[in-house]
């Protein structure tokens, strides 16, 4: 079978790939509730105040409530809204999101079947390609609305991912150059003897504080902060296209950690026999999703010359340092 959209290193069937797509969609689908009721009862643990605990057994059915009442409320679009543009930015940040799935991989090929969506040879390119265009979402959100705030926040979210994303991509640069490959599947078995988190420290740490930046997530959540800007490129939206909006921003902080730990920490390799390598990269994930709500949980919000000079001025610099030193390294080795 010769694949239409793009070169693959291993294409299963059609109706393979179909049955992939949905699985991997319900996964995600299901996983971010639980992570939104966790990362709740986490911040009342945190705070040392209860989570929800009224909406079913210990508060297990709110994230169903939330969904209920996001369903719920009345369609509302201001006047001095472009209507296109303003119903489907949610939309384009939802479908990046989703897309960006695909390449997360779970497991190696087992049974004729490989554990992921696709296996592209230019897989972190297929990442910020995406990547890139769920910030059309947030941009055109905030335009589109007719809102001051709206439009500041988008503005800010637009500066704020462009810097930060030149520092994510130096990170991965090094693991690139140390894996010989671009593909996620090569990079997770490049690491059978150790893991890149060791060599690439630097980079996994420089990786995680862009991942804050890309996801908008304290203390870089400045694109919708509450105190200054209502709520930012989102002022202006209610119901589910705002449950869109916090829908995807939820996937993408489960992409970045997919990302991270296929990149540094081994993927799906762990203990145990192949049936176990889903849950080896999920719990790898869900364990770096945690440290995004204990980060939440701790630090206060920078100011916007505080979030622009250490992307520019600290960030940067430490990521362009960091390649050069693993290029030396790779070509001396």
């Amino acid at each position: 079978m010769t694949p239409l959209l793009a070169d693959t290193n291993f294409v299963d069937a059609t109706w393979i790939m179909v049955v992939k797509s949905l699985v991997i969609f319900i996964v995600i689908l299901s996983i971010v509730p639980v992570v939104l009721l966790a990362e709740r009862k986490l911040l009342g643990r945190f705070q040392q105040r209860y989570g929800p605990n009224r909406v079913g057994p210990y508060g297990a059915l709110q994230p169903l409530a939330d969904v209920g009442k996001l369903l719920s409320k009345q369609g509302f679009r201001p006047k001095g809204a472009v209507p296109f543009l303003y119903e489907i930015a949610p939309a384009i940040s939802i479908f990046a999101a989703v897309v960006t799935l695909a390449i997360l991989p779970f497991g190696d090929v087992q049974g004729g079947v490989g554990l992921y969506g696709i296996d592209v040879p230019i897989g972190i390119l297929y990442f910020f390609a995406f990547g890139a265009i769920g910030f059309y979402g947030l941009l055109l959100g905030g335009w589109a609305s007719g809102s001051k705030y709206s439009f500041l926040g988008a503005m800010r979210s637009a500066a704020q991912l462009i810097s930060y994303e030149i520092a994510m991509g130096l990170s991965l640069l090094g693991v690139v150059m140390m894996a010989g490959s671009l593909s996620l599947v090569d990079i997770v078995k490049a690491q059978g003897d150790i893991w890149f988190i060791v060599p690439q420290i630097v980079g996994f740490l420089i990786f995680m504080v862009a991942g804050f930046a890309e996801t908008n997530r304290v203390p870089f959540d400045l694109p919708e902060a509450d105190a200054e800007l209502v709520a930012g490129y989102s002022t202006e939206y209610g119901g589910m296209r705002f449950g869109s909006y916090f829908f995807a921003e939820y996937m993408e902080i489960l992409i970045i950690s997919g990302i991270a730990s296929t990149m540094f920490l081994g993927g799906w390799m762990g203990p145990g026999p192949p049936l176990l390598d889903p849950i080896w990269m999920l719990a790898k994930m869900l364990a770096i999703t945690f440290f995004f709500i204990w980060i939440r949980a701790t630090l206060p919000r920078f100011r916007y010359d505080q979030l622009m000079s250490f992307g520019w001025k600290i960030l940067l610099p430490i990521a362009t340092l960091n390649v050069l030193v693993t290029a030396v390294l790779v070509v001396v080795t």
